[in-house]
This record gives C-alpha cells, structure tokens and sequence, in this order.
C-alpha cells in the first residue's frame, strides 16, 4: 500500500501550476503554491523547536488555508487536532487542554471565544485567515516567527521548487492524528488515527472512486470530522482533484450554485441533504393524482423517471459519476424511488474509529438498504451464532482501525474485545454476498416487556415517510414508545392547516405507522417538537438529549 505523501508528493510535483485548493469564489492555491506554504511552515515549526509528535490543533471554518494548516503540520510529523468550528468555545478549551497541544490554528472569531487560561499547555495561536501570530508565550517561537521568512529565502536561494518537495513515508505506524467524535450519544472522546489508516482509505478512494488532474470536488462537509477530511480533502487531492470548500453550512441555493459553476466529479454527502432535495423538489411532483397514475404505467413511467434522473443530475453539475451518501442511513422509501430514477448513488458506512470506512459498494453493485461490503485491508464479523439471519454487533479489525483513545485506557478497553476486534456500537447482519445490513445502535435498541429486541432506526423509518414529518426520535417512556417528531410547519402553514387539522394529521399519522408495525413496537403516543432535533456535523441526530 502506498503512503498518502507519496501520492501528494508525485501529484504535486506532475500538477505544480493547477489549481489544488480553492474557497469557492475566493482565495485559491496551486500545487506548487501548497507545497511552498507548507515547507515555509516547516521552517517555522523547526526554528521554535516543534518536535514530531507534538500536538497542534486546527479550530476554524472549512477553507483552503486551514488544508494548507493540516498538511503543513501533518506533513511535519506532528499530530494534527481537528476540532470542529461548531463546537462551544468551552468545548474547545477543553479539547485543546485534553489533547495536550501547543499550537492552535483558528479563526479570529473563535480565538476571541476562548479562554487562554483554560488551555494552559497552549504556547502559540496562529490565525487560519491570514497566518499572523494571534498569540504567543513562547520566546523561541515569537524569534522564530521573525526570522523564518530569511531562513527560508536562504535555503531556496532560487526559490522552491518541485524537486525540492519530499515528505516521510517511514512513518505508517505513528500516530497522525487525533479526531475527537462529535458525541452522538456521549461526550466526545478523542480517536487516535494512524498515518497508515489515513493512507488505506486514500488508496481505497484511488481504486474504487478514480479521479484525474482537472476535475473539480466541493467540499461541504465538516474537514474535521473523518468523513469531510477523508474523501472529500485528503483522497481527491492525491488524485490531482481541484478541491472546493464552500467554507460553511450550504444553503440550497448556494450548494446549487456551487454544483452548477463547478461541475464536480463526485458528491459526498449526508442522506439527509438528499432526503430533503427528494421531499422539496420530487415528491411534490409525483404526489399529483395524475402523476401517480402515470407512474403505474410501464414505458412512460420510464420516461418519466428518466426526465427526474436528469433533472436531479443537472442540478448536481451534469458530470458527477457517483453519489456517496453516509453517515446514516438513507430513507428506505427515498432510496427505492433514488433506484427508479437510476441515479448512481450508494451508502457507505464507517466510523470516526475507522479513518472513516468500513463498508463501500460502487453504485452499480449497491445493495438496496445495504451500506455495502467491508473495504480493503479490514474484515468485518458479526456477533452472532447466524451473522446472515440473527442481528448482532458489527466489530471490525484492520489497518483502518483506530490505535485507541487519547488518554481515555478505560475507554479504549472497553471498545475492543478481548481477541482484538473494534466494538462498533452497530447492530446487524451480513448476507452470503458480504453485504452489510445495519438494524440499528446496540445503545439505541429498546428491549421490550416481552423481550423482543426494538430498533427505533426502523420505526423512525416508517415515520420519516409520514406526510409532514421531517424528522423522529423514537424513545422509551416507561415501557412505552413516543415518537418524537419535528413536523414540517411551512407547509402546513401553506396548505392553510389550523390547529384542529394539524391535530387529526398527528392522529392520522399514529394510525398509519402503527398499521405497519408489528405489535410490539407499535407507539403509544407522538410529541411534536418545535425546533429540529440537535445534530452532529454528520447530521445524525444527538440521541442521548432526547431520552
């Protein structure tokens, strides 16, 4: 397997004056302008005496100084921290102290959240927008920080050149960096990746998703989680891939946009942003009485499918061969109407604990509500005395999977067995094929009365296909089950329903999920909520604030 720096160090050196990292209407950066950047940080880093294995942490928005940052300091073998813009300044405090680094790369705004005095390791504060010294206790660094651009120019007399790029690649083994989850059912922990892990998911990227110089990627995902960093940052740009940040949380109009200006090879993605384009701009055309009809009919239903497919994959750009969805699972009634319109999109499934992959099929191989089949350099079991017919928990092994968590022994005990394999955390099954079939969260299950095993994942699924539902939690309340449900009030605002109507499409809405559910996971009750649930910067819902 091939390091991820060597395939950096051979694109950059073949694409020295294309485009490499862009903002999106904004500041951009050349193969070689990237690798210039990053060696002049180097010759800083080596001046104030950064050592490899020393912790430097990036908190800022998506952009493409903030690649520049990461590259630089991973590629100087120290351990990067990506810590997520989105989380509260105390969170971050709290992260930085924990992982114990002494460089913080961050944008203004959030520097001026912070409080120093809760980070008391940290010796230096560097802003992503402009790279100035935002704050330093450290002698050597503020001298070096004055003297690094002469060192520089000393050492490239004639300027830095492509033959000058070399990155190490004797390093497979070390630690490369710390990812700390986004707590989905708990307080974040922080995951230890190794330079091997990142490099194996690079190469699967590589092989099953090819990519050439000139080809565009927009990156809308958060780069510091695994997913965002990985397959959108770290795989295409070894690949000679442009890559795009949209530098925050993309609004229709603006991802729209984006696609149609750039014309992206590829989107990464969250099931819920499809969810949503399928709810906004399909469903209300095929829920038109006639369309329902003509939908039944074989040859024009065809074409008519075939009108939405190139609808939907003009407005992604016109050129993108595939659609990755993960994170969560997609609507299983969204993803067999995704199937007739013969869209190329499949789900994955991975983990923060996995560099991120576990499970990828192409699309022309997906297995509806599948998350496809394990990926290269792992394996995948299930906990069960029938893998293919009884659910149990997925655990992994391989060179994706994490060295453990930082500073957290008892934490990292507790996800691994005792033969060595990752505890997921997923409950599910495995067909003859290799297919990976997810049921739902081993926190998450529901054990009934009677003792039957409840995945709220499943329930949630019918709910989710509910007129007016955007979204549940299903939760156990005394040995009932609620439905929690954030309800789509602009349309019922629009279709002119009053409070007594909304209550009977409540009731309604109970009558019709609980006519698809078996007896004992049928719900008791359903509560509204008024502001969408809490979720992670993978979009999945903070569970654990709902129970």
């Amino acid at each position: 397997m091939e390091h991820y720096f060597s395939r950096l160090e051979r694109m950059i050196r073949t694409n020295w004056d294309s485009p490499a990292l862009r903002n999106f209407k904004g500041e951009s950066f050349t193969f070689g302008e990237l690798a210039e950047q990053i060696e002049k940080f180097h010759v800083l880093f080596e001046a104030s005496g950064v050592r490899k294995g020393d912790k430097i942490a990036i908190c800022a928005k998506n952009s493409a100084r903030w690649a520049v940052c990461f590259l630089a300091a991973n590629t100087y073998e120290a351990v990067v921290v990506p810590i997520l813009a989105d989380f509260h300044p105390d969170s971050v405090n709290s992260l930085v102290d924990h992982s114990e680094s002494r460089i913080l790369f961050t944008d203004n705004d959030i520097w001026n959240k912070l409080d120093v005095a809760r980070m008391p390791l940290l010796k230096t504060v560097i802003s992503t927008g402009d790279y100035s010294l935002l704050y330093s206790v450290d002698d050597r660094m503020k001298e070096a920080y004055e003297k690094a651009p002469g060192i520089f120019r000393q050492r490239y007399p004639e300027g830095f050149r492509a033959d000058d790029v070399s990155y190490p690649t004797d390093n497979g083994k070390d630690l490369a960096l710390i990812n700390y989850t986004s707590g989905t059912t708990s307080a974040p922990k922080g995951v230890m990746i190794r330079y091997e892990s990142l490099s194996s998911n690079v190469e699967f990227g590589i092989d099953y998703m090819p990519c050439s110089p000139g080809e565009n990627i927009v990156s809308m995902l958060p780069m510091a989680h695994m997913y965002g960093m990985v397959f959108e940052f770290l795989y295409p740009l070894c690949g000679g891939v442009t890559v795009n940040f949209l530098g925050k949380t993309p609004t229709p109009s603006l991802l729209l946009g984006a696609m149609a200006a750039l014309k992206p090879y590829l989107v990464i993605t969250v099931p819920l942003v499809m969810e949503k384009i399928f709810k906004s701009a399909v469903q209300p055309v095929l829920d038109k009485p006639a369309m329902k009809v003509l939908v039944r009919i074989p040859g024009i239903n065809r074409i008519i499918f075939r009108k939405i497919h190139d609808k939907l994959m003009s407005a992604f750009g016109g050129q993108v061969r595939c659609l990755i969805m993960g994170g969560a699972a997609l609507n299983p009634e969204v993803e067999v109407w995704f199937r007739k319109f013969r869209l190329p999109f499949t789900v994955g499934y991975g983990m923060t604990e996995g560099a991120p992959l576990f499970g990828y099929a192409p699309w022309n191989e997906f297995v509806l509500r599948s998350c496809g089949r394990k990926v290269d350099r792992i394996d995948v079991r299930i906990d069960s005395d029938d893998p293919e017919h009884i659910v149990g928990e997925i655990q992994v092994k391989g060179m994706n999977v994490m060295e453990g968590y930082y500073r957290n022994p008892e934490a990292t005990a507790a996800a691994f067995t005792e033969d060595g394999w990752l505890r997921t955390g997923d409950l599910g099954v495995i067909d003859r094929n290799g297919n990976i079939f997810i049921r739902g969260r081993s926190k998450n299950m529901i054990l009934s009365s009677n003792g039957q095993n409840i995945y709220p994942e499943e329930i949630e699924a019918v709910l989710n296909n509910q007129q007016y539902v955007v979204e549940s939690v299903v939760v156990d309340r005394g040995a009932k089950l609620v439905g929690l449900v954030y309800m789509d009030s602009d349309r019922m605002e629009r279709e002119g329903l009053d409070e007594v109507a909304r209550n009977a499409v409540l009731k309604d809405i109970l009558v019709s999920v609980n006519r698809d559910l078996p007896s004992y996971s049928k719900l008791s009750a359903l509560e509204v909520r008024q502001q969408p649930f809490e979720k992670t910067p993978k979009m999945s819902i903070r569970r654990f604030l709902y129970k």
